[in-house]
């Protein structure tokens, strides 16, 4: 396919990474509500919203993910159920951490632990599945291990909630290669499935310190999480894969912490130290490095990408 048919899809995939990009106005806006109970309604309403999808437009997935499942060998049977359930399991963790840090701590550690994201995952890839690296990507690890030490310095707090939401999306990603042959639609809503089976009964617990009543302000911007922001751009995402290869994904990704940045400090007013400063140009440096010399890169795993509280590879 010639270069001006990709279009759509190169629009696809910037649609999708400028929508997680926002993604810090419909948390913002439900700052005052606690963390647990924004993760409760909006799982259950993206649950809802892909099983509906699923039972409308993709049978044919959910029957050949079923028969891939079936029909296999014992041991991939155990594989696929074993790393379905750590993908609910890390989705769940991923996205509560990330929602209480960007409504209760700031937005730029929540973008900080993005952008170190896909260099943590190549060191996880490189250990768990023995993915080679190149020399320029042992750099930018270097670069992003000095850029960790800074924030440490200055703030341990932020950088172990960075940490955290990057390690668990790392690891997600993880076992979303090791579960790649399976169609990601049908995965992620047995994942989030999961995911509502380990909330559901906490819920009294998540809400405990709820000081407002859930009015239509609240399920307004609940849908536009849910919807507007995990699902909607999870399928532009899917559209892009189809003709992009997953290097061009990971480049497209970046977009979505930058536009965080921007936001934090433009629009949110967010405050900042020089040693901060310093530590997001050496990890800006780090992802350039990171990323020379894409030609030479293999193809690896299906690049999919979640948002944060959900972004979502197939959430931030």
């Amino acid at each position: 396919m010639d270069t001006v048919n990709k279009k759509p899809y190169y629009a696809a995939g910037l649609a999708a990474f400028i929508i997680w990009g926002f993604i810090p106005f419909p948390l913002k806006a439900l700052a005052a509500y606690p963390s647990g109970q924004i993760l409760y309604f909006r799982v259950a309403l993206s649950v809802a919203l892909l099983l509906l999808i699923c039972l409308l437009f993709r049978k044919k997935q959910v029957k050949g993910t079923y028969t891939l499942v079936k029909d296999g060998e014992p041991k991939d049977r155990h594989k696929f159920i074993l790393y379905t359930f750590l993908g609910g399991a890390l989705l769940t963790v991923n996205w509560l951490s990330f929602i209480y840090v960007i409504n209760h701590i700031n937005i730029q550690t929540g973008s900080f632990s993005y952008l170190l994201c896909p260099i943590i995952t190549a060191v996880l890839g490189f250990i768990l599945l023995k993915e080679e690296l190149r020399l320029n990507q042992w750099i930018a690890i270097g670069l992003s291990a000095v850029s960790c030490a800074l924030i440490g310095s200055g703030e341990i707090t932020s950088l172990l909630f960075s940490l955290l939401i990057a390690l668990s999306y790392a690891f997600y990603l993880i076992t979303q290669r090791i579960l790649k042959v399976y169609d990601k639609i049908v995965l992620l809503t047995l994942q989030l499935l999961l995911s509502f089976t380990f909330i559901g009964p906490f819920y009294t617990f998540f809400s405990e310190g709820a000081t407002m009543s859930m009015g239509s302000d609240f399920y307004l911007n609940i849908v536009m999480l849910s919807a507007a922001f995990t699902v909607l751009p999870l399928f532009l995402n899917l559209y892009a894969l189809k003709e992009l290869t997953s290097g061009t994904i990971g480049i497209l990704m970046y977009i979505n912490p930058i536009l965080n940045f921007v936001m934090a400090f433009l629009y949110f007013g967010e405050e900042t130290t020089p040693t901060k400063v310093t530590a997001y140009v050496i990890i800006f440096i780090s992802v350039i490095i990171y990323n020379l010399n894409l030609r030479g890169r293999k193809k690896r795993g299906d690049g999919l990408v979640i948002p944060p509280v959900g972004t979502t590879a197939v959430g931030k």
